[in-house]
């Protein structure tokens, strides 16, 4: 079994060429599923953990993240980046004190936001903003530094989508010591090529959370590192689940359990997964 070292030094080595998928599971049935796939890294989904908890995106307490995090990361082999949003505080002393205790999970990464919780003003000022980068990245050298710092900026999901401020921020956060940049809904070859161009020779990760044209050999073609999916695998097995549920309820149908895997299947990659591991 690799240890959180081992992980760590792992995650950093696959930032530095190629282009890698790190898909986003929820639980450790996810979590193995996909590592049985042979991803080579894996990250959190703070919506697809929120959903498993009856709870919105944003809405989890930052000790249930934690725990989540720390979980996940010991049921994996691989690498695992947290999705720890905005550092569970505004100010840069209390995003320090956050990452400092997600270091501490044994994680191999994290990232944090420029997303406020105010829809009328849904980005820090870039000042703070930069300020939250700088504490982070301080805190994390502080526990070692072997941990992936990614820095995200979140005009284009949060009602902003300006590409000059989006690179602007990317840029001053790069310049700020974040080991790989990130800008959630930017979907154009031309967006995330600018993008790309711009941050050079940093990692970019981009994510596609929705259904695209672009493959994975476009990406990888355009200059990314990292490709995320966030929670669009979580609201795949929720569209599944939901339709099938409410043909019974609505219909009193059970043609939604069409196409399912059967029990025999997930049977043997799990009791495949036990018997690896001993």
């Amino acid at each position: 079994m690799p240890t959180v070292a081992d992980k760590r030094r792992e995650f950093r080595r696959l930032h530095e060429s190629g282009c890698f998928v790190i898909p986003n599971p929820w639980d450790i049935g996810t979590t193995r599923y996909l590592q049985s796939l042979g991803f080579k890294a894996l990250a959190t989904t703070s919506a697809g953990y929120a959903f498993a908890r009856a709870l919105p995106d944003g809405a989890v307490a930052r000790d249930d993240m934690l725990a989540h995090i720390a979980e996940l990361s010991a049921a994996a082999d691989v690498p695992f980046n947290a999705d720890f949003e905005g550092g569970y505080a505004d100010a840069p002393e209390g995003v320090a004190e956050s990452v400092r205790l997600c270091c501490a999970t044994g994680v191999s990464g994290l990232s944090i936001e420029d997303a406020t919780d105010d829809p009328a003003k849904p980005l820090y000022d870039f000042d703070l903003a930069l300020a939250r980068v700088k504490a982070a990245r301080a805190a994390i050298d502080k526990a070692g530094g072997d941990v992936v710092f990614t820095a995200r900026t979140e005009g284009f999901i949060r009602g902003r989508p300006d590409l000059d401020e989006t690179i602007r921020r990317l840029k001053a956060f790069s310049e700020a010591g974040a080991d790989c940049l990130y800008a959630p809904g930017i979907t154009t070859r031309e967006q995330i090529g600018a993008v790309i161009k711009a941050v050079a020779p940093k990692p970019v990760n981009v994510l596609i959370g929705w259904p695209s044209d672009l493959t994975v050999s476009d990406i990888a073609a355009l200059g990314a590192r990292r490709i995320s999916v966030g929670g669009a695998l979580a609201r795949a097995a929720w569209g599944g689940f939901m339709g099938a549920a409410k043909q019974i309820a609505e219909a009193g149908s059970f043609k939604g359990f069409a196409g399912t895997p059967p029990g025999a299947e997930l049977n043997k990659i799990f009791k495949e997964d036990m018997q690896r591991r001993g």
